[in-house]
């Protein structure tokens, strides 16, 4: 909304004096995470033979755990069968200074009460991307240190080229190639010491997000008493079943490893209701995994890249069409960005897709689905789509 009031004047529209109250912000957020948090811990509470339980576990053997509660009271719980879901938690950096700076995660950044004068982002990929240009609208300026040559390091090189094109356009300041040596804090002032391929930079700003990543929170559950391995980075392993080594124990979610998205946990669920109660064989694997970076405008991704295309050495043909050829983006003044899919040249199968603009996640599920349904690219070619709507781009992409 701030970055439309903006924007208004261009289309025709006057507004007053542009105010940003924080803490009604703030509120909202909370507001919407207790109405969502609330409504499932109420459904939880009124399902049948189900028990809510809060507190600490910790493995004590293979087929028991140890939950400590909120007042220090502990109560052993044995099962047969035992899913772990206890997601991750953000990375704290081994930098100098940083055990005495005050700094913010991707959890607290969202407790800010107030808009900050100068946010320093430490990290190119999802959160600080999100984040930096969030707060950038909202009037900070931003600076965005990423130690890899491009943002989004996943993606292909064309499509974080772009990405970063749109944020330098929202006006951050954006430094590739670089590490964050060391911190510290001088008053209301947080210094950076940033090492460049030009040499030592120093940046001075308010406040200070560190998104660098993601740990398993696996240290607490003492896995060993049960026997159950993880990797190099103490995610727990599983098989394409979800199954740890240890017979009856299973892990979904974020802390197996993998992709970290909330509809991939869910469907990592599904697998195992599917398994478990209806009797399937569902697997992980080859499960198309469709994601969405909420920059704006939005990068919606699904299936292979077009540098895993050339490493898997698939015969294929890359179908790419700026943003500006979209009526519909035209019509709204949000022209950045592009469309991109990777199609097999021998199957006319959509492999992959990647839709950086307007509703870009939303565009991209439409080629989602046709990979689902092993449409050929001509069908999308070919087809009827109400004008004008985003979808229809599918027609000109193709051709």
């Amino acid at each position: 909304m701030a970055y439309l009031i903006s924007r208004a004047a261009g289309y025709g529209v006057g507004t007053g004096e542009r105010r940003i109250d924080m803490q009604r912000v703030r509120q909202r957020k909370r507001d919407i995470v207790t109405s969502f948090r609330d409504g499932s811990q109420k459904r939880f509470e009124k399902t049948p033979n189900l028990r809510l339980i809060f507190g600490t576990a910790k493995f004590i053997e293979r087929n028991a755990v140890e939950v400590t509660a909120k007042d220090g009271a502990t109560q052993i719980y044995e099962s047969k069968q035992i899913f772990i879901n206890a997601g991750c938690r953000p990375a704290v950096p081994k930098l100098s200074g940083l055990a005495d700076v005050p700094f913010l995660d991707s959890t607290s950044v969202m407790e800010l009460d107030s808009v900050p004068s100068h946010l320093v982002v430490l990290g190119g990929g999802y959160i600080g991307l999100e984040f930096g240009q969030l707060f950038r609208r909202l009037g900070s300026r931003v600076t965005i240190v990423q130690s890899g040559r491009q943002l989004l390091d996943r993606e292909d090189e064309d499509v974080a080229a772009e990405v970063l094109n749109i944020l330098q356009q929202d006006g951050l300041d954006v430094l590739l190639n670089s590490r964050a040596e060391k911190v510290s804090k001088s008053g209301d002032t947080i210094h950076v010491d940033v090492a460049t391929g030009k040499g030592m930079r120093p940046i001075e700003g308010s406040h200070l997000l560190v998104a660098s990543g993601r740990v398993p929170n696996t240290d607490s559950l003492r896995l060993d008493a049960a026997g159950i391995v993880t990797d190099n980075d103490k995610y727990v392993r599983v098989n394409e079943k979800l199954e740890t080594n240890v017979g009856g124990v299973y892990a979904l979610g974020d802390i197996k490893g993998g992709p970290a998205f909330t509809h991939i946990s869910y469907d990592d669920f599904r697998i195992l209701r599917s398994n478990l109660i209806e009797k399937g064989s569902a697997t992980t694997k080859d499960r198309l995994v469709p994601y969405t970076v909420f920059i704006d405008p939005q990068l919606g991704r699904v299936g292979i890249t077009e540098i895993e295309a050339r490493r898997a050495k698939i015969n294929f043909r890359v179908f790419k069409m700026p943003m500006s050829r979209v009526a519909r983006a035209l019509e709204i003044d949000e022209t950045r960005g592009f469309m991109k899919a990777i199609v097999d040249q021998d199957t006319e199968q959509i492999l992959g897709a990647t839709v950086l603009g307007v509703e870009g996640g939303e565009v991209m599920t439409q080629l989602q689905l046709a990979m689902m349904g092993r449409l050929s690219y001509k069908v999308l070619k070919n087809a009827i789509f109400a004008h004008p709507t985003l979808a229809e781009s599918l027609n000109n992409l193709f051709s």
